[in-house]
């Protein structure tokens, strides 16, 4: 496995981080942003963060409702659709060339989780769980960059986790999608380097969102405890406002994937820990 990037882990203000990078950063902070996922957890807090910032965003998701009390949070567009269709990356870029022109941002945050035997996996869950996490991302940039590269200006930031990294035993086909982003980034990275699009990749470790809920099985663990979704939410747009490739969240992950790279077997012999 590859040596990460220096973390990026704080809660320094966004609006600190968006004024000094005015003067040395095109394009930031943006004007626009497509944000998937923003129903709740990380795409929510997300939203919430770039509204403090003038930001016009298109919110995607499933959840029409809580799609309708953060778009009045944020004076956001919405748009309610489930990723997992053929169609729908299309659509979402279609829309968001309607109502908000040029998109500066896109933030890739849907995301479907599963816990279980992968034995016991059903070939229907664990296609809607690549359709969500592996394609949508995969279909969505491709909607968007062509106009950015036009442009020479724009952001991806991409969702993943410390699962796409390390491996969890109970989370097999999780941890493969969220592994396809950590190739994904990396490979796209270097394929737009130089041409004005900036590729960010995030990997949280324990977020406190509906996620675990949503999957079918909580969170049982002591340690470690889940951090706050706006934290991650902060700390990856800080990281995308000043070109890093990769932030981790919390920022002792990054002790854990270097001992993962470099003595596999050590790390195995602490999987009871990192999972």
């Amino acid at each position: 496995m590859r040596t990460p990037a220096r973390p990026v882990d704080h809660l320094e203000p966004l609006r600190s981080v968006s004024v000094a990078a005015r003067a040395d950063r095109p394009g930031w902070p943006p004007r626009s942003a497509i944000v998937t996922g923003a129903s709740s957890g990380i795409g929510r807090q997300t939203a919430l963060l770039l509204a403090e910032q003038s930001c016009t965003t298109l919110l995607i998701g499933r959840n029409g409702r809580a799609l309708d009390e953060v778009a009045a949070a944020t004076g956001g567009h919405r748009m309610a659709v489930d990723l997992a269709e053929p169609t729908a990356s299309n659509a979402v870029a279609a829309r968001a060339r309607e109502l908000l022109g040029e998109v500066d941002l896109l933030v890739c945050s849907a995301g479907l989780g599963y816990a279980g035997p992968f034995e016991a996996m059903t070939p229907a869950t664990l296609a809607e769980l690549v359709a969500v996490n592996v394609l949508s991302p995969l279909t969505l940039v491709r909607a968007v960059l062509p106009r950015m590269l036009e442009r020479g200006q724009g952001r991806i930031l991409l969702v993943g986790s410390v699962a796409g990294a390390l491996g969890v035993r109970g989370e097999v086909a999780y941890s493969a999608t969220k592994a396809a982003l950590v190739g994904f980034a990396d490979a796209l990275r270097s394929e737009v380097g130089g041409r004005g699009v900036g590729v960010t990749l995030c990997l949280p470790g324990v977020v406190d969102t509906e996620f675990f809920s949503r999957r079918g099985t909580p969170y049982l663990r002591r340690y470690p405890r889940p951090i706050p979704a706006r934290r991650v939410a902060s700390a990856m747009l800080t990281a995308t406002g000043r070109g890093r490739a990769e932030v981790w969240t919390p920022r002792w992950l990054v002790g854990a994937a270097r001992v993962h790279g470099a003595i596999p077997s050590v790390y195995r012999g602490l999987a009871g820990v990192f999972g």
